[in-house]
């Protein structure tokens, strides 16, 4: 929000609402909520955005703490085994089902436990009466009407037991050591989620049972519907399919759990050979239980927090702009934590290995700074406009927010009595309330946040022999230091501008309409072209791509070798004599972003904004095509950001299972220089040779494309396009286009085993790849092949073997920067499984080969494709990512109106083709297996 607005907002008169803090916050009006005589509560509200959609939602108020001792497990056990048989849908029909009206199983067709709840997703389309009934059906089955037979409670034992799998690692190792002291002397501590293996393998029938009915009781659940629906209609239905349910006559109590006080900080400190970052966690367990927030007041509270938050944050923000700095990314926040019933204080770091004790003392510092000095009132401004901004953006959106959003808002109602006022009482309150919050209130936080007890710190890291290790003396030296050489927070100027000067304005010499797309071209003075798109999907929303044909591989591979590391740091150095933090604190309170890139067949400029700030945006591209800083510097803060991320990457053993597997299909490529960049590489590094490359890869607009696609004011735009764009510099220079540099991937068709890690679990990855020349209907059928394939993967490998948790196939081709296809299989599985599941993944796709899809196959594709497609249709994203791509790929933009069409006309035939034409040679089989499989 502007300062002239905010300064208006100051004369917002405040004493209505400050009269009456005691007043209970209201449930949004546009929500029916109820309670069932048997205790079933219900949140219905009609939201059309997506159109023709629902989402339902089954909310369990029973998580893994209610397990007795035997049961650890089984409340994520129970989550599987309702998508496993049920009344209506006995065996695998409920899958079958939803895939056969577009409900994709895992992206959208999803649950999830955790300590307290079990909560299951269903989002349905709601224009088909049949199709909401069977929906309902499916969460009353859900409910009360789970068939757990013998036979599918043990055939899902081998699917939870991948899963849990899947979760064993570094990360696993370490919080199984920390999560004692975190959670100490807690029955959360003896009841994650995942359970305990020997129970999974061993348990008898009766005590899954046993869990389901002691708990999934109509009073401890929640019906959710929002969507395009009749809310009298969907109510109606809640009371059909959940009135006659009643509660066990013996009810088991549903207990709270605290999280006990303790005097002593504990220090954990935890490495592991596999782990692939180091962070820094500091927490201050609160000593009470969590306030709800329920009142007028409660609410201010919560504001009074936000606002600490933001200012903490934007300090934390600095820091890592750095020449030195302490951590790569900081957060501080006072807010939930481990527990439902208790809050936290908690400041976070990733940090470079060597750096986790300067990490601790920065994080320590700055929360002793505020605690010694307070904020000032200019962070404390800037602070109210940021979120008040926000505010404003969620008030204009409240039309366009996605059901999905409404869904878990009333969740959190439901479970934690987290206020669900509507979005116009929500921004009117919080004009009327910020700007009465005083600094002396957001500075007082801190003295209830930190404190010598109830803390705990926690590091965590690679585990190597050169590397020092922190004691526990030294973590306690730091955080028992005392505030003495704490100097004050220096509040820098504030930028007048994001230009040194006022571009000379150039103009629109062409305008073209696209009237079945919708667009307008504008072929600028300078030679540029702008596509905009105006749309009323989002209120709130401006996309912008900018993009440019040309890209690294116009150089050569020795230049390409000085520059391929530097190209995403040169914009760490700011522009227009501004740096980061000066251009950061400039855009406090506007939504705006822009990104400048230079990629191998391309560079270009994406951004997003609101309406409002359109202006902002359009700056910041004039400002990196004509000055972007130049400080060698910048190199250096990018190094260290992206060593603390990397450089130890190659220990994760899922990630050097990709690295070999880019190294086989580089091999030869003078541009590969792995994934992980190694010293040498930086030392070859010449941040001149980079910055001038990116400065002529933007000389020359004429080349430049540019897209926007959103709540567009035409005429207020082409101003701008004329004062920002237009007047972008341009040479004679013709069009450049993508260059081929000539290498094509290795066709090893090999079997590959990597060895790496120590824990049972492997990884298989199948790929077909080559060159081909590209074909629209042969990349649609590619893609149709990886989405059939996967469906029969998940129907054989997973529900008939239960060899595996998740697997997928994908299939694509490309026309850049030279004719291509890719087609891919992956799964984690058990080492002892990957030959057989490989052998099975292998024995799926032939049978498409030989025989073509299933119809029924073909036909759950097609249905999942249209509704995507309907849904995107009023989407900005899909429409600016379709233009872009059409400029890229050379096509004819107006394809996208055919999508429809050209999924309907797909035949098996043609899938089938593809799968013969291109599964065939070329074939990687990798296989990642644990070292002591060697």
């Amino acid at each position: 929000m502007k300062k002239i607005s905010l300064w208006l907002l100051l004369a917002v008169p405040v004493l209505s609402i400050a009269q009456d803090l005691n007043q209970p916050i209201p449930l949004d009006p546009s929500v029916r909520t109820g309670t069932l005589k048997n205790g079933l509560t219900y949140y219905i509200k009609k939201n059309a955005k997506p159109e023709n959609k629902v989402d339902l939602r089954l909310v369990v108020n029973a998580g893994s703490l209610m397990e007795d001792d035997d049961q650890q497990g089984l409340a994520h056990f129970m989550e599987h085994m309702n998508f496993n048989g049920t009344k209506r849908f006995p065996k695998n029909k409920l899958v079958d089902y939803l895939q056969s009206i577009g409900v994709k199983f895992g992206q959208h067709l999803n649950a999830y436990t955790s300590f307290d709840e079990t909560v299951y997703f269903l989002p349905i389309p709601s224009d088909d009466a049949e199709k909401l009934e069977k929906g309902f059906q499916i969460l009353e089955d859900w409910a009360f009407n789970a068939v757990l037979t013998p036979e599918e409670i043990d055939k899902e034992r081998g699917v939870v037991l991948e899963e849990y799998r899947l979760g064993l690692g570094a990360s696993d190792r370490m919080s199984k050591r920390f999560l004692p002291k975190m959670l100490y002397q807690s029955h959360y501590a003896e009841r994650l989620p995942i359970g305990k293996k020997d129970i999974l393998e061993n348990f008898k029938h009766e005590t899954l049972i046993r869990f389901y009915k002691d708990w999934y009781r109509p009073d401890l659940m929640a019906v959710i519907v929002v969507g395009d629906i009749d809310v009298d209609a969907m109510e109606k239905k809640i009371k059909t399919h959940f009135e006659s349910y009643k509660n066990p006559k013996k009810e088991r109590p549903r207990l709270k759990y605290d999280l006990p006080n303790h005097e002593e900080t504990f220090v954990c400190i935890e490495t592991d050979k596999e782990a692939s970052n180091s962070d820094v966690r500091v927490y201050y367990k609160d000593k009470g239980k969590e306030k709800p927030t329920v009142t007028l007041a409660d609410y201010r509270r919560n504001r009074i927090e936000d606002l600490y938050t933001t200012m903490i944050n934007n300090r934390l923000q600095e820091l890592t702009n750095d020449a030195n700095p302490p951590f790569m990314f900081g957060y501080s926040y006072h807010g939930g934590g481990w527990v439902r019933e208790k809050e936290q204080y908690q400041s976070f770091a990733i940090t470079p290995e060597t750096k986790q004790l300067d990490a601790l003392k920065a994080l320590i510092y700055e929360n002793l700074r505020v605690k010694k000095y307070g904020f000032g009132q200019g962070e404390l401004d800037r602070a109210k406009e940021e979120i008040l901004s926000y505010a404003e953006k969620a008030y204009n959106e409240r039309d366009k927010t996605e059901s999905s959003s409404f869904v878990g808002r009333y969740q959190s109602f439901y479970l934690e009595k987290y206020p669900v006022p509507s979005e116009e009482w929500s921004f009117e309150t919080q004009k009327a309330l910020l700007p009465g919050i005083t600094l002396s209130e957001v500075n007082a936080l801190i003295s209830g946040f930190i404190h010598n007890d109830n803390r705990v710190i926690v590091m965590t890291g690679p585990e190597k022999d050169d590397l020092k290790k922190p004691t526990e003396a030294e973590v306690l030296a730091v955080i028992n230091a005392t505030d003495a050489d704490i100097k004050p927070y220096v509040d820098t100027e504030v930028a007048k501008s994001l230009l040194k000067a006022e571009p000379k304005p150039g103009s629109i010499t062409k305008r073209e309409k696209n009237e079945k797309l919708g667009t307008v071209t504008l072929t600028l003075s300078n030679g540029a072209k702008v596509t905009y798109k105006k749309t009323d999907f989002k209120n709130e929303e401006i996309l912008m791509q900018a993009t440019s044909r040309g890209g690294t591989d116009l150089y050569s591979p020795e230049v390409y070798k000085k520059i391929y590391l530097a190209m995403y740091a040169l914009d760490e150095a700011g522009f227009s004599g501004l740096k980061k933090n000066d251009i950061t604190k400039f855009l406090n309170g506007k939504i705006v972003s822009v990104f400048p890139y230079v990629s191998d067949v391309s560079e270009g400029m994406q951004g997003n904004t609101t309406p409002k700030d359109l202006e902002y945006l359009m700056q910041m591209v004039y400002a990196y095509f004509t000055d972007l800083n130049y400080d060698p510097q910048a190199l250096e803060i990018h190094k260290q950001k992206q060593s603390a991320f990397m450089d130890n990457m190659l220990r994760d053993p899922n990630y050097f299972f990709m690295s070999e597997i880019s190294a086989i299909k580089s091999k030869g490529n003078p541009r590969y220089f792995g994934m992980i960049p190694t010293e040498k590489d930086w030392a070859g590094i010449d941040y001149k040779t980079a910055y001038n490359v990116f400065k002529e890869r933007f000389a020359n607009a004429a080349d430049f494309e540019f897209f926007f696609v959103g709540n567009i004011d035409e005429a207020k735009f082409e101003t701008l396009v004329d004062k920002y764009l237009a007047s972008l510099p341009a040479t004679n220079a013709a069009k450049e286009k993508v260059v081929d540099v000539g290498f094509r991937p290795a066709k090893p068709d090999l079997k590959k085993i990597v060895n790496k890690g120590t824990d049972p679990k492997s990884s298989v990855r199948i790929s077909y790849y080559g060159e081909a020349t590209y074909n629209e209907k042969e990349a649609r059928a590619l893609n149709a092949l990886g989405e059939i394939l996967t469906i029969k993967l998940i129907e054989q490998l997973r529900e008939t073997e239960s060899g595996v948790y998740g697997i997928s196939a994908s299939g694509s081709m490309s026309k850049v920067p030279y004719g291509s296809y890719n087609f891919d299989i992956r799964f984690p599985c058990g080492p002892e499984n990957a030959e057989k599941l490989t052998q099975s993944a292998l024995n799926e796709l032939q049978k498409i080969v030989t025989n073509g899809p299933e119809a029924k196959d073909l036909a759950k594709y097609k249905e999942a494709e249209l509704l995507e497609y309907k849904k995107n249709l009023k989407e900005n994203r899909f429409w600016l990512r379709g233009l872009t791509n059409a400029y890229s790929m050379e096509s004819n933009p107006e394809a996208l109106l055919k999508k429809e069409e050209a999924i309907n006309a797909l035949t098996a035939k043609e899938v089938q083709d593809v799968a013969k034409k291109y599964i065939t040679t070329n074939k990687l089989i990798a296989i990642l297996m644990p070292e002591e499989a060697k």
